[in-house]
């Protein structure tokens, strides 16, 4: 089975990216999401981020999402410290999930691989990209943040020139019937790759 990255800056639309593969019926892991679930489930990841972050780190039994994203907002040695915790036992959790798979390929929609080098654990990359200012007005209407905090995690990622030099396959998300048509191609050429080996 092959395993595919699908990543992309902040408002790419990597998961919308993402749902188009999964309704042509590729099993998709979504990394942001069950990083969060399992920062509210793990109590090995609970007891470690109140010792980076305090108390306030989870209120009423719940992660304080709004109090870690302004602790991290400005603290590149506080995020590297909570990826630390976290995506290891992301890292457990999808290699589970894998298993359990069934098909040719599986894709996992992963924020971050270039930067922390593991881009090499996959057999390709997909990267999606889109004009900066479109990212920015997608994140600002999706979060309700502004464009310096949205511009602050634009800066702290690599960019797209970079991914694009190091990726497989690119997927220009603009517009909708045009990104289908992308994912629709690139689908086929996996499926073709998993023919021949």
């Amino acid at each position: 089975m092959i395993t595919v990255a699908l990543t992309g800056g902040i408002g790419s639309g990597k998961t919308t990216v993402a749902n188009v593969f999964a309704a042509l019926g590729v099993p998709v892991y979504i990394a942001d999401e069950e990083a969060k679930k399992l920062m509210n489930a793990s109590k090995t990841i609970r007891r470690k981020l109140i010792e980076l972050f305090g108390e306030k780190a989870y209120v009423n039994n719940e992660l304080n999402r709004p109090f870690l994203a302004q602790a991290i907002f400005s603290n590149k040695n506080l995020l590297e410290q909570m990826n630390a915790i976290v995506h290891p036992k992301v890292k457990k959790h999808f290699i589970k999930w894998k298993a359990k798979q069934q098909g040719p390929y599986i894709i996992s929609e992963v924020a971050i691989v270039f930067e922390n080098d593991t881009y090499k654990n996959y057999d390709y990359i997909i990267t999606v990209t889109a004009p900066e200012e479109e990212r920015i007005a997608r994140v600002i209407a999706r979060d309700h943040s502004t464009k310096e905090k949205v511009q602050a995690i634009i800066n702290n990622q690599w960019k797209d020139a970079e991914k694009v030099r190091l990726s497989d396959y690119v997927i220009t998300n603009t517009n909708l019937d045009s990104t289908k048509k992308q994912v629709l191609k690139i689908h086929n050429l996996l499926l073709n790759k998993v023919a021949d080996v």
